[in-house]
């Protein structure tokens, strides 16, 4: 269903649970699910696993070779002020 392992590092917004509208970056892919970090709470050291029908995959991809929890955190703050969100 959808993508492959070209996933990794790609941004995704979860679609249900607690963390509904939370944007993450896709730092792991098994078959039904993908492991998420934010560099916040979820860092690279533990993810959020989410199934994949449960996040909504946002075509942009990242280098994750070197990026650690403050690379991801400025990642998505970047992300934020593009879009318009605080």
């Amino acid at each position: 269903m959808g993508i492959d392992k070209n996933e990794i590092g790609m941004l995704a917004k979860s679609k249900a649970g607690r963390d509904k509208g939370h944007t993450y970056v896709v730092c792991e892919a098994d078959g039904a699910y993908v492991y998420l970090t934010d560099g916040k709470l979820r860092t690279l050291s533990n993810p959020k696993k989410k199934k994949r029908k449960h996040v909504q995959f946002i075509c942009r991809e990242h280098d994750m070779s070197g990026l650690d929890d403050v690379g991801i955190k400025r990642l998505l703050t970047l992300f934020d002020k593009e879009i318009g969100r605080n």
